[in-house]
């Protein structure tokens, strides 16, 4: 079996590098981050004829390897340094057939490093409709390269690119552009003083601020005493480089590319005047919130109702089937009633994140960036904000990573202070359970469930509260600033089943092993604190019943009262007992408290917590909304989550901090400890002091 190599997929932002990715890998593949930074890194396997495997990397999305971003960084970095275990033996640069000029500046400059590199023309479907005529025999030619014409839509050409990965060695790596071109004198210095270099690779450590981790700094001991450039003439350089690169494109595309634009059909410009009209535009992305919001609440009914009732079963067959004792109660009332509580909302969460991918992957998501632009400029941001906030729907954590675009030092801390009060997924399970049991299931004008009506005003609501943030922050902070908002409109296309079905399933499974982590560990100290207990917990059947002398309650009921009273004498109840006076006045017990308080781990934590605590002691096959909407205020029949409690609580974690993974993230991508300690503090007096009105108001 021959040794596995390595293959960059490299390509600017929109090629459908992603779709390539996925096509070649398949579900052989893994996520993580690049050591001590943020910026997400992908891998995967592609087998390849005669047991062959390629290790492929999905390089973050660059323009050009002038880099200006920490993503671009990661691109530069990997190419220059052949001591990583990742640098690349081919490299793949996937291009896109509408905007082949643009994308060939990034091929060039990859070509010219000395790697075999392969150019992959994606989208190719599109060339019938769009006029587009390509000499590919020609194009090789003048490139020198090998070129695979493929459409990741239709799954055509991978079997001819997977054939040019196995054959990389074959590849030409003459450069595209002879690099003293862009300054004769300076370069035959460069030459002289470094006469073993390969002269464009030390171009680009001259000209990259970036960390080169391993690269041997040995080999270029001249560079510390070599008469370099200004950084002002150094970047008239760059630019002179890139003009030369356009002028080689040039020549080359008039030879091999025609476009007979009168022959082709665009429907893109006519739409884009109806997505992004100044009026309309917001009319119909309102119009798919509100289409998302319904159909979260109104599909995943019925798997959810499945899931919730298979728990709380599974629940009573493991206290029947297995010996009586401690054990058996960890299971059935901590560890199943627990990792049920996070179970339940799969659906929900896979049909947003499906929701989402499906924006994503047509093309519109940029559309409603460019939207929001003109509204996030009236409060001290750009459109590059948005795409936090937007992603910020899924985890805080990946979005305030994508803060790292944003060039603007403010800009970039504004937007990451505010990022958390967008509603993450990990609310939601809050949200849908709080909802169901105080908002009822109704329809407004006969078509709105108003449960979705509620889920889709807080998702507003929490948007709302960043871009007041930003504006408050924006007059507050005294950072002098300027900046401009560029963003590329893709194509619209029909989403790819496939990746669409490849996101899912990636971010709902990372959702929920990432939460059931958390989860199954809270929820076994939770069952542990629930117990036990000191003094009177002991003791608590011979204390219930002798109360109980005289009384007209049956065998059942005592039992229950034996239960309630050892739950408050437990560890967890003595905890609970001594935090309510603060919580009491937004309408919780100590119960919710304790709930609160245990889901600053993850938010989602919440509904796993009341699903422990209430189903200890409890031999009933209830589910976890059945026990929540049992409970009652002691001393009357009122149930505990009511319309101003439920608000309370639901405003609360609209505004409430609850999540030590987004601190930690905040922590490390501005530095220091002193801006998520304002971010705590500032959202937890927010979300306090309205949970507090609204209930009082409200009860």
């Amino acid at each position: 079996m021959a040794k596995q190599f390595n293959v960059a997929l490299i390509g600017n932002p929109n090629t459908g590098k992603t779709s390539v990715f996925n096509r070649l890998t398949g579900l052989n593949q893994k996520v993580g981050n690049y050591p001590g930074i943020t910026v997400e890194k992908k891998e995967g396997i592609c087998k390849l004829d005669r047991g062959v495997k390629a290790h492929i990397l999905d390089l973050p999305g660059t323009y050009s390897l002038n880099a200006s971003s920490l993503d671009e960084n990661v691109v530069i970095e990997l190419m220059l340094n052949k001591n990583d275990k990742d640098y690349p033996d081919v490299a793949v640069v996937v291009c896109e057939i509408e905007n082949l000029k643009r994308n060939l500046l990034l091929f060039t400059q990859i070509k010219d490093l000395g790697i075999p590199t392969i150019l992959a023309i994606n989208m190719s479907d599109r060339m019938k409709r769009k006029a587009i005529s390509l000499d590919i025999e020609k194009l090789e030619e003048r490139l020198e390269t090998k070129i695979a014409l493929i459409s990741s839509r239709k799954n055509t050409g991978f079997d001819a690119l997977k054939s040019l990965i196995a054959n990389y060695k074959q590849i030409s790596t003459k450069p595209c552009l002879d690099a003293s071109v862009i300054a004769p004198e300076y370069f035959d210095q460069l030459r002289k003083t470094f006469p073993n270099q390969d002269l464009y690779k030390l171009w680009l450590v001259i000209t990259q601020d970036v960390n080169f981790g391993k690269l041997d700094r040995n080999e270029f001991q001249g560079v510390g005493s070599f008469k370099t450039e200004s950084k002002s003439n150094l970047k008239r350089l760059q630019q002179k480089e890139t003009i030369k690169r356009y002028q080689f494109i040039n020549e080359v595309l008039k030879e091999t590319l025609e476009i007979d634009t009168a022959n082709a059909k665009d429907f893109r410009s006519r739409l884009d005047r109806i997505l992004t009209h100044k009026v309309w535009g917001y009319f119909i992305f309102f119009g798919i919130l509100l289409l998302i919001f319904q159909a979260i609440f109104d599909w995943s009914g019925y798997p959810m109702d499945f899931i919730d009732e298979s728990f709380a079963s599974l629940s009573e067959w493991v206290k029947d089937t297995l010996p009586p004792g401690d054990f058996t109660n960890l299971l059935a009332e901590g560890v199943i009633a627990g990792l049920g509580g996070i179970v339940i909302f799969i659906p929900q969460i896979a049909f947003l994140f499906l929701f989402i991918s499906v924006l994503e992957e047509s093309g519109y998501m940029s559309r409603v960036v460019f939207l929001m632009d003109r509204v996030m400029r009236r409060f001290g941001l750009s459109g590059k904000s948005v795409v936090p906030l937007v992603s910020g729907t899924a985890c805080a954590i990946p979005a305030v990573m994508a803060t790292r675009n944003i060039e603007n030092w403010k800009e970039r801390l504004i937007t990451i202070l505010v990022t958390p009060f967008t509603t993450c997924s990990a609310r939601l399970p809050v949200y849908l359970i709080i909802i169901s049991l105080v908002i009822p299931e109704e329809r407004v004008l006969g078509i709105f469930n108003l449960q979705g009506l509620t889920l889709m005003a807080l998702y507003l609501l929490g948007f709302g509260a960043a871009i007041f943030s930003a504006y408050l922050l924006d007059k507050m902070l005294k950072i002098r600033s300027r900046s401009f908002f560029v963003i590329e409109m893709p194509n619209y296309k029909v989403p790819m089943p496939k990746n669409v079905l490849i996101t899912v399933i990636e971010k709902t499974k990372s959702f929920v092993l990432g939460a059931g982590k958390i989860i199954l560990a809270i929820s076994i100290v939770l069952w542990v604190l629930a117990s036990y207990g000191p003094g009177d917990f002991n003791n608590a059947d011979e204390i219930v019943r002798q109360q109980n002398i005289g009384t007209s309650l049956t065998e059942e009921e005592i039992e229950t009262e034996i239960a309630s009273f050892k739950l408050e004498k437990s560890y967890i109840g003595i905890l609970g007992k001594a935090i309510e006076p603060a919580v009491a006045p937004l309408g919780y017990d100590w119960k919710i408290g304790i709930a609160v308080i245990s889901s600053f781990a993850a938010r989602e934590v919440f509904v796993g917590t009341l699903a422990t605590i209430y189903s200890v002691g409890s031999e009933e096959e209830e589910t976890i909304k059945n026990r929540m909407a049992a409970e009652v205020i002691p001393g009357t029949n009122k149930p505990r989550f009511n319309f101003a409690s439920g608000i309370s609580l639901l405003l609360f974690y609209a505004f409430a901090m609850q999540c030590m993974s987004t601190l930690a993230i905040v922590k490390r991508e501005t530095n220091s400890w002193k801006w998520p300690m304002w971010q705590l503090i500032g959202m937890s007096v927010i979300a306090y002091i309205t949970a507090l009105i609204a209930y009082q108001i409200l009860n």
